[in-house]
């Protein structure tokens, strides 16, 4: 079963719940979504919390995948530019897929809704995301159309002697 999308949903405790143990799950499968395992709920609450905020604000919008019994399964927040030179593009950040629908194709299907819901955004004209290395992200990005444009070896310290490296890919839309 396909994942069904939506743009803006209403947060609700249900939906903040179902991002957390979505954000732990991945995170502690191994995902880049900005921890490093093991995780706990609480741990992520706080970087949760920076997002939705950013969202009240407008700076920011997420884009979640329900499964076919209504679980957040998929996640992304796209975020704007603030600095007046770069307000034509935006970044994805948190892009996630639960580890029990991996190779399903979900995160090419939530990849694609994301695509379509920036070309929804006025004067958008590409989207850029950051990727941690080491981990064949950048080939999985690149077979959605994205490609890379910059890389800062070692940027990324995972654990003390375990540096990867900093992949930014962009996918333009014009």
């Amino acid at each position: 079963m396909p994942l069904t999308f939506t743009l803006d949903p209403a947060v609700t405790t249900e939906l903040r719940d179902g991002i957390i143990d979505l954000w732990a799950d991945v995170t502690n499968a191994g995902g880049a979504v900005g921890f490093v395992p093991p995780v706990t709920r609480e741990q992520i609450r706080p970087e949760l919390t920076r997002q939705l905020v950013a969202m009240e604000e407008k700076r920011s919008r997420l884009l979640v995948g329900h499964d076919e019994d209504g679980r957040v399964a998929a996640t992304v927040f796209l975020t704007f530019n603030t600095h007046r030179l770069m307000t034509h593009w935006i970044w994805l950040y948190t892009v996630m897929v639960h580890p029990s629908h991996q190779g399903k194709g979900y995160g090419r299907d939530l990849m694609a809704a994301a695509e379509r819901a920036a070309r929804g955004f006025d004067g958008i004209e590409a989207i850029r995301l950051g990727c941690r290395g080491g981990m064949g992200l950048e080939r999985f990005y690149a077979s959605c159309g994205y490609k890379e444009v910059g890389r800062v070896p070692g940027a990324i310290r995972v654990a003390p002697g375990d540096e990867r490296d900093d992949i930014t890919m962009l996918l333009p839309l014009t």
